[in-house]
């Protein structure tokens, strides 16, 4: 399998080479340079098997010859041994229609460990191999930097940086990341949003000042492994629920598109696929995109979902690239226009192509609160903030009888206790694993909102 750059000038990679590389150099995403294809009987075949069973053989097509079947196979077995639930991504059943997949079961309670724990084995993996070393540098909007740092976490051969927009992460979730005492973990607050952080690491990929000394990796989801992973839940739900025969639809609670990205590849591997709705709240620029073909940036709203307070959806240049006709100069001079403007205006090919699967919904404060409240009170389920957000898309949104509604439930509702107590009058408890999270002592840097700041921290303490 070899994997090109949606910007059409970088060289092709192998999967090992794109794990290590996360952006490609021409400032690009990496996608598989053909999309494999199960049939109709190999995914029926697939039922009943463990989840790391069923992630082998939906990656193994992307992983190629730089893992054997038996290798793959034992990184995976690793990978979702530490998950709390056997299932490790189960199905809850709210009414005839609605269901949710449980992806909070992993060790820093959000569905960001399903791909984090295996990237973390695969760069220790290949990185002994060549016996080298990466420095990671990521931002997070909550979740990627504490899922990321647990992976990371004491390995030999990798150093992260993780970036977080200070005051606007939940209480959990940064002391998720900063309670982390390892050497190789190097927190960092910014002044600033997501959006502010995001940029900040894709301009580090291009800088020399920084290439030069140090091999630089990406945890977000522009690392093509990281999304990989999160293909293998959506065929998870899907044989739970009748598939292949039986249509499913998704309602994802989005922000930087990768989760749903996700959607779309087993859609493009051969998993019907009803529907995939694209739920955001009220920084609602992928709403727009798709309903308006108007991908245009405003400034960020703070709510009380902040992993989906974004405005720039990185991973969304992946779905423009395949559904537009897979034109990388015409993607390079259309995200160039993008990064001058921050606005552009999809092509009739893109708005077409992403119709014919996907949908999107906005929702404001008050839906994400009452979908809360119908949660608790009608199937005695308690959700996050983001959940309640693809529930309540998944709710409205207009679908044929007898199409199964799954909302991917990307957090537990313990991560953000005070907006789920204000809508349901219920404060969350955190699993008793993780109980001990506010006795732990923090440590991180604050810097000024500026590249200079954080480039120059970086280079300071990397080893």
């Amino acid at each position: 399998m070899k994997y090109v750059s949606t910007r059409g000038s970088a060289p092709s990679l192998d999967f090992a080479g794109v794990t290590l590389a996360g952006l490609a150099s021409d400032g690009g995403l990496y996608v598989p340079a053909q999309w494999p294809r199960f049939t109709h009987d190999e995914i029926a075949a697939m039922r009943g098997l463990p989840y790391s069973e069923l992630a082998a053989r939906v990656m193994q097509p992307f992983v190629g010859d730089c893992l054997t079947p038996e290798r793959l196979r034992e990184l995976t077995a690793k990978a979702y041994g530490r998950f709390a639930h056997a299932a490790v991504t189960p199905l809850t059943q709210l009414d005839e229609r609605q269901w949710l997949l449980e992806l909070f079961h992993g060790p820093t309670l959000a569905f960001k460990d399903v791909a984090l724990q295996l990237l973390g084995l695969l760069f220790e993996e290949f990185l002994a191999r060549e016996d080298g070393s990466l420095t990671i540098v990521g931002a997070t909007s909550g979740d990627t930097g504490s899922a990321a740092i647990d992976a990371v976490a004491g390995l030999d051969r990798v150093e992260i940086f993780m970036l977080h927009p200070k005051g606007r992460v939940s209480d959990v979730q940064r002391r998720q990341m900063t309670t982390v005492r390892a050497p190789n973990v190097h927190n960092i607050a910014i002044d600033g949003s997501f959006d502010d952080a995001q940029a900040m690491v894709k301009r580090i990929f291009a800088d020399r000042d920084v290439t030069d000394t140090h091999r630089i990796g990406a945890v977000n989801s522009i690392n093509w492994a990281r999304l990989m992973a999160q293909v293998v839940y959506y065929f998870a739900a899907a044989l739970q629920l009748g598939g292949p025969e039986r249509k499913p639809a998704f309602s994802v609670p989005t922000g930087n598109f990768g989760d749903i990205f996700a959607g779309h590849v087993a859609a493009r591997m051969g998993l019907p696929v009803e529907r995939l709705i694209v739920a955001t709240n009220v920084n609602d620029i992928l709403h727009r995109a798709l309903s308006a073909g108007d991908y245009s940036t405003g400034s960020v709203t703070p709510t009380a979902a902040p992993s989906m307070d974004i405005q720039v959806s990185s991973n969304f240049e992946r779905l423009l690239y395949d559904v537009g006709g897979r034109d990388g100069a015409a993607m390079a001079e259309q995200m160039r226009g993008f990064e001058a403007e921050r606005a552009m205006r999809l092509t009739n090919a893109q708005r077409e192509g992403a119709s014919a699967l996907f949908t999107s919904m906005r929702a404001d404060e008050n839906d994400m609160a009452r979908a809360m409240r119908w949660a608790c009170e009608n199937c005695a389920e308690i959700v996050d903030p983001h959940t309640a957000i693809g529930l309540h898309a998944a709710r409205a949104s207009e679908l044929p009888p007898g199409v199964p509604a799954v909302t991917l439930a990307t957090a537990h509702p313990a991560k953000f206790p005070d907006a789920v107590e204000r809508a349901t009058g219920t404060r969350p408890a955190l699993p008793t694993r993780v109980g001990d999270l506010f006795a732990r002592e923090e440590a991180y840097a604050e810097l000024p909102g500026t590249y200079e700041a954080v480039r120059d921290h970086i280079l300071e303490h990397a080893v």
